[in-house]
Formats: C-alpha cells, sequence, structure tokens
C-alpha cells in the first residue's frame, strides 16, 4: 500500500498544483520540492537495501479477462531510478520558482511537470508489461505537452518528439503483448523470472527486437536521435528534468530491466554495443559543431546515453555496475549544467558562445559550479564522473568474450570520451573564459536561483571521492538485474590500472582537440546535421500519405471503393491459397437462413435501384432488422441487440436529414446557373453491380 500512497501523493501535488499557484505564484516550486523529497524520503525507505530484504509489492486485479494487474513493485532498480526522479524533480522545482517569470501564472508548467515524475515513477516501479507501456505513454503525453507548452516555435519539435517516442510507445505494446504469450502471463516478473520458458519461444526475438525500438526512441540512439536537440525549445527546466532523470533515462531503464531476459543473447549484445558506440561518437561530434550551449548539453545527452546502452548491452556484471554508477553520475552534472545555461540565458540574454565570454569576472560562483559540472562530464578527477568513466572503461574491457572485442569497445568509448572533454570544454570556455568581457553590465542572480545547481554540483564533488556511499545503491540494482551477480565495490583510488590510463589519454587527446578547435570545427561542420535525416524522412512519410489519400479527394465512387474492394480480393484470395475456402465447401447453411437471405437479396437490390431517398431509408432499416435477426439465429444474441440500437438510432438521425435531400437520388452535376440538377450517369449502374457482386463473391 505505501508504494501505491507514494504514487498517490505525487498526483496529489499535480491536483494542488492550481490553488498552490494562485497563492504562491513562481514559489509554488517550494512546496512541491518538500513534496518530492518526503515522497522520495519514504521510498527510500522502502527500497530492500539489505540482502534478506525483499522487493515491496502491491497488486490489484485491473482487467480481469485480460489477466492484467495494477502491480507495482520496489527494487533495486526501480529505488535508484526512483530516487533520481524525485531529487533532481525537487531540484527542478526548487529552481523553477525563480527561473519562472514573477507575476504570472504557471499552473500548466509545475502541474505538467509534477505528472511527468508521477509518470516516470509509475513507469519504473511498474510490474505489470500492459501497465508499464501505459506510464511509458503517459511520460510520451507529458514531454509533448511540457515542450509544446513554450509556445508556437515549439509546436514542430514538440510534434517531432511526440512521433518518435509514440511509435516507440507502439513497439513496446507489440513486444508486451509477444513477451506475454511467450511466458503465459503479463507479470513482468513472471517474464522476467523464467527467461528460458521465454527464450526458447519463437516470439522472443521479435519481441526483443521492438524492445531495443522502444528503448532507443526514447533515449534518443541513432537512428532515433533526431527528436532530442529539437526538444531544446522547451524551458530550460523542462529541459533539465526531462535529461536529467525522466525521459531519456526510460529507455535506459527499460533495457536494464530487460538485460535479466536477454543478456548473453549475441544478437542482444551486438545490437546494443554497435548501437550506442556508434550514437556515443556522432553525439559528441555533433556537439562539437553547436554554437547554442542548451544544444551542446542535448548532443551531449545523446552521446552519453549512447555509453550506457553500450554497457547495458556488454551485459556483465562490472559493466552493469558501470552503467548504474554512471547513470547517478549522468544525472547530477546534467541537471547542473542546464540550470546554469538556464541562468546565463536569464542573466545575459543569450545562451551563444559566440556571444558570450570571460563571464567569469562577474559571476564567480556561477564560473565555479560549471567548471565543477563540465570536469565530471569530461571524467576528470575528483569529480563523480572520473570514477564513473573508468568504471564504463572497466566494464567494457570485461566483455567475457574473446580480448580483442572488449579493446575494440574500450577503443572507441575513448574515442568518444576525448570528443567529450572537448565539447566539455567548449561549454566551459566558451561561456565564462577568454579575457574580453563583452557583457559588463551582468552580476550574480540571487542565492535561491544558485542553490539547486549548486547541490547537484557539490554532490557531484563528494561523491568522487565518496563513491563507497553509492556502493549500496549500485549493488541493489544491478542484483535486481542478475540477482547471482557479483558486483564490484568502488574506490576513488584502486592504483594504476588500464582504465586510468584510457582516462588520461582520453584527457589528452580531449585537450589536444579543444587547442585545435578552429580546424575541428571546420571539419565537423562538412558533416551533415541529424535533423536533415529526420526532416527528409518526415517529407517522404508526408508524400506517401498524399499519395495514399488522393483517392479520398475525388468525386468518383469507384475510386472511393477500388481500395477496400482491393482488400477484399487478396484477403479472399490468401484465404483461398491457404486452404479455407469459407462456407462454398462446407454444408449447406440451415434451412430458416434461405428464406431470410432471399429478403436480405431483395432488400438490398431494392435499396440500389430506388431513386426515393426516403424509399432507401426504410429499406436500409429493413436490411438491419434483417441482419439482426440472422444474428439471433447465429446463437449471438448480444451482438443483434447492439445491431439493433445502431440501427434504430441511424433512423432517428437519417430522417433528420431527409428535408435537404433532393427528391430524387443521383449525381450532382452543375448546370449554367447557380443551381443542381441530379442524374444517374448512364453505363454507371452495371458497373456498380459487378463490383458488388465480386465484393460479396469475395466475403463468402
Amino acid at each position: 500500500m505505501l508504494l501505491v500512497l507514494a504514487l498517490a501523493a505525487v498526483l496529489a501535488l499535480a491536483a494542488a498544483v492550481p490553488l498552490l499557484d494562485r497563492r504562491l505564484g513562481r514559489a509554488t516550486g517550494y512546496p512541491l520540492t518538500a513534496g518530492f523529497l518526503a515522497v522520495g524520503a519514504l521510498l527510500a525507505f522502502l527500497i530492500p537495501w539489505g540482502p534478506e530484504d525483499r522487493p515491496v509489492t502491491v497488486s490489484w486485479l485491473w482487467l480481469p479477462d485480460l489477466d492484467v494487474a495494477f502491480a507495482l513493485r520496489l527494487d533495486g532498480l526501480a529505488g535508484l531510478f526512483s530516487l533520481l526522479v524525485l531529487g533532481v524533480g525537487a531540484l527542478v522545482m526548487a529552481y523553477c520558482s525563480r527561473y519562472l517569470p514573477a507575476g504570472e501564472r504557471h499552473t500548466s508548467t509545475y502541474t505538467l511537470l509534477t505528472l511527468f515524475a508521477a509518470a516516470m515513477l509509475g513507469l519504473v516501479m511498474a510490474d505489470d508489461v500492459i501497465l508499464l507501456v501505459v506510464f511509458w505513454e503517459a511520460t510520451t503525453v507529458c514531454s509533448f505537452l511540457l515542450i509544446a507548452d513554450a509556445g508556437p516555435k515549439a509546436a514542430v519539435p514538440a510534434a517531432r518528439a511526440f512521433l518518435v517516442t509514440a511509435a516507440g510507445g507502439l513497439a513496446l505494446l507489440a513486444a508486451g503483448v509477444l513477451l506475454a504469450i511467450a511466458a503465459g502471463t503479463t507479470s513482468l516478473t513472471g517474464i522476467l523470472d523464467d527467461p528460458a520458458q521465454v527464450l526458447a519461444s519463437p516470439l522472443a526475438v521479435p519481441a526483443g527486437v521492438l524492445v531495443v525500438v522502444a528503448a532507443f526512441t526514447k533515449s534518443a540512439q541513432f537512428p532515433f536521435q533526431s527528436w532530442l536537440p529539437g526538444a531544446m525549445a522547451a524551458i530550460t527546466p523542462v529541459s533539465a528534468y526531462l535529461h536529467a532523470a525522466t525521459m531519456v533515462k526510460a529507455g535506459i531503464y527499460l533495457l536494464a530491466r530487460f538485460s535479466a531476459l536477454y543478456a548473453g543473447e549475441p544478437p542482444w549484445t551486438a545490437t546494443l554495443v554497435a548501437g550506442g558506440l556508434l550514437t556515443a561518437v556522432l553525439g559528441a561530434v555533433w556537439a562539437l559543431r553547436q554554437h547554442d550551449l542548451k544544444r551542446i548539453l542535448a548532443y551531449s545527452t545523446v552521446s552519453q546515453l549512447g555509453l550506457l546502452v553500450a554497457a547495458i548491452g556488454v551485459g556483465t556484471p562490472t559493466a552493469l555496475a558501470a552503467a548504474m554508477l554512471h547513470t547517478t553520475a549522468h544525472a547530477l552534472f546534467k541537471a547542473t549544467l542546464f540550470m546554469l545555461v538556464g541562468i546565463i540565458d536569464h542573466e545575459a540574454g543569450s545562451r551563444d558562445i559566440r556571444e558570450l565570454g570571460a563571464l567569469w569576472r562577474v559571476m564567480p560562483r556561477s564560473a565555479a559550479m560549471t567548471a565543477l559540472a563540465a570536469l565530471s562530464l569530461a571524467g576528470v578527477p575528483p569529480l563523480i564522473g572520473f570514477v564513473s568513466k573508468e568504471s564504463l572503461f572497466e566494464g567494457y574491457l570485461d566483455t567475457g568474450g574473446a580480448a580483442w572485442t572488449g579493446w575494440l569497445t574500450a577503443g572507441v568509448a575513448m574515442a568518444a570520451s576525448a570528443l567529450t572533454f572537448a565539447y566539455a570544454a567548449r561549454i566551459m570556455i566558451g561561456a565564462f573564459g577568454g579575457g574580453r568581457l563583452t557583457q559588463r553590465t551582468l552580476y550574480e542572480p540571487d542565492y535561491l536561483f544558485l542553490i539547486p545547481p549548486a547541490v547537484a554540483a557539490l554532490l557531484g564533488l563528494v561523491l568522487g571521492p565518496g563513491v563507497p556511499l553509492l556502493d549500496p545503491v549500485v549493488e541493489r540494482a544491478v542484483l535486481a538485474v542478475d540477482p547471482g551477480a557479483h558486483v564490484p565495490h568502488y574506490e576513488f583510488w584502486h592504483g594504476f590500472s588500464a582504465e586510468l590510463a584510457m582516462s588520461a589519454t582520453a584527457i589528452a587527446v580531449g585537450l589536444l582537440l579543444f587547442l585545435r578547435r578552429e580546424q575541428v570545427e571546420r571539419l565537423v561542420l562538412r558533416m551533415p546535421e541529424s535533423r536533415e535525416g529526420f526532416a527528409r524522412s518526415y517529407d517522404s512519410l508526408l508524400r506517401f500519405g498524399h499519395l495514399v489519400a488522393r483517392p479520398d479527394h475525388s468525386d468518383s465512387t469507384a475510386a472511393f471503393l477500388a481500395r477496400p474492394l482491393l482488400a477484399l480480393l487478396v484477403l479472399g484470395g490468401a484465404v483461398w491459397a491457404a486452404g479455407g475456402t469459407g462456407t462454398l465447401g462446407g454444408p449447406p447453411a440451415i434451412a430458416p437462413e434461405w428464406p431470410l437471405l432471399a429478403l436480405l437479396a431483395v432488400a438490398v437490390g431494392a435499396t440500389v435501384l430506388t431513386r426515393s431517398p426516403f424509399v432507401a431509408l426504410a429499406l436500409l432499416g429493413v436490411t438491419g432488422l434483417l441482419v439482426t435477426v440472422w444474428f439471433l439465429l447465429a446463437g449471438a444474441p448480444d451482438v443483434a441487440l447492439t445491431l439493433l440500437l445502431v440501427e434504430v438510432l441511424t433512423a432517428v438521425v437519417a430522417v433528420g436529414v431527409l428535408a435537404v435531400l433532393p427528391s430524387r437520388f443521383g449525381r450532382p452535376v452543375r448546370s449554367g446557373g447557380n443551381g443542381m440538377r441530379w442524374r444517374i450517369p448512364p453505363g454507371t449502374r452495371p458497373g456498380r453491380a459487378g463490383a458488388a457482386a465480386v465484393a460479396a463473391a469475395t466475403a463468402a
């Protein structure tokens, strides 16, 4: 019950936003911060920290006919993501209280952010695949509304994000159905606890492909990455929450959860490792060609998520632990950077690094926090990002297969990390570095504005040397995926190692790339922007839709009937080829049906031949009543009753339009004046009759 109470508490906070906003204005974020922290404390108490503790569960039968339950489960993996959702959410809410304009209403922003948190909590705690899909789609809808809430300029980016991520939701729904069929249950625990049964099913492979598609769309992995940079049209607090703890982390959670089923399977490993590393490199390269600070951070998220996906694909306990640790580090430094970029934009009126420079002279505290977060992103000691990046290298080397595959994987990741250092330096030096101050009237914002990013930045600093404090969180998260795993314990300094050498190499190469940034920028500008590929695909889809819909813009009845008639012919031919001859080769129909069929034929024929609208309406009613009787004879009284109600309602509606119909049916042909005259073109009735006969034969 406590899990339901936690979820209900967040929903109650969303319901309370209108009243709070009316009384407190933009300061509504502060009580929401307190609420998030209270729910987070409750869940932290419930997380099974000890080896003897069991996950907390609750379940109610939701859809009895489908055996679908409203089931929640809080284990170590769900606990880690829940704490990130609520912890980062609390910082974002406090940040909104100073970021949003004073004296205005912000009900929609606060409500949607709170619902976003509730959807993510439901997603990570869902223990039924159908319930998981419901919360998954709820995050899609919330993100769409939050992006679109930024104004008209955000309409296209919001639609793009919705199209890509909603398509992933459909893939996840299909995957859930296939897995439920293979396992015989919709329970997520039931599916994951018996991998042998699921993997023995022929449905396991297509289900795995669909899970990967869903996760890749949500976490902006290649080739679905183009929606995420466009989502920067949203206000900065939304971007911070979306990137650090909610939307994009849903895909990471999904892959980590289903590693219990697919880890070690060669197609799963190859797809995630190859796709993740390719995304990591491309995202870093695209970040180097940007001048808008938010767009740099957007492509940075794409790149960092690629490293996480590759680590989950490796699938060993070392790699999974590294992914969990880096997920935490990424939430801290990405939340810090987004909030500080919002402060820069708020104070300087620009995010373009070509218009900024030497802001450290007038904003020293903001500069210091940006430096901490950027250094953590770049993997420089003593920040938490340094430890997590080293752990990723260790996980890539520990592939459990041939040694050369581990070195190849780690080498590509090292190249992506070198590019990461280069764009992290681009963020820091572009905004705060340089010797010429271009905007001398700026000043440091008040402390309440700086506290949220400062908390995240200082946590990143403290948890570097204090990384053993995260051991229980990481360990329980990995054991939730692989109960028998030997999870490594982390130390800030564990001696000289291959991963330490790789970190040093990445930093050195990244520094060289930054020093040669003009040449590097000229080189990367030759590469096409990722959004161009989406634009071409989107335009092609629209052209295809226009082509498909072209018959609907025609005045010809044949154009409307061509597609359903063709579909009937194809379907009938397929059934015939498969040996299903329907009733044509079966026993004769029951004797009482023959008079009924004869009356139906007469009624339909009379309906086609009549020229009077009134008579046609009456004959349509007769046809409906005869079909109702047919269903009764076939033993389907419920269907017959439904059809009878529909026929009555149809007749009531149709009578209302009799007055505006012509006295005689025919085809409208414009005469010389403004009036209309009706006639039936010669030769059309035989054609229509023939088409109807073919369709009837096919259906039979």
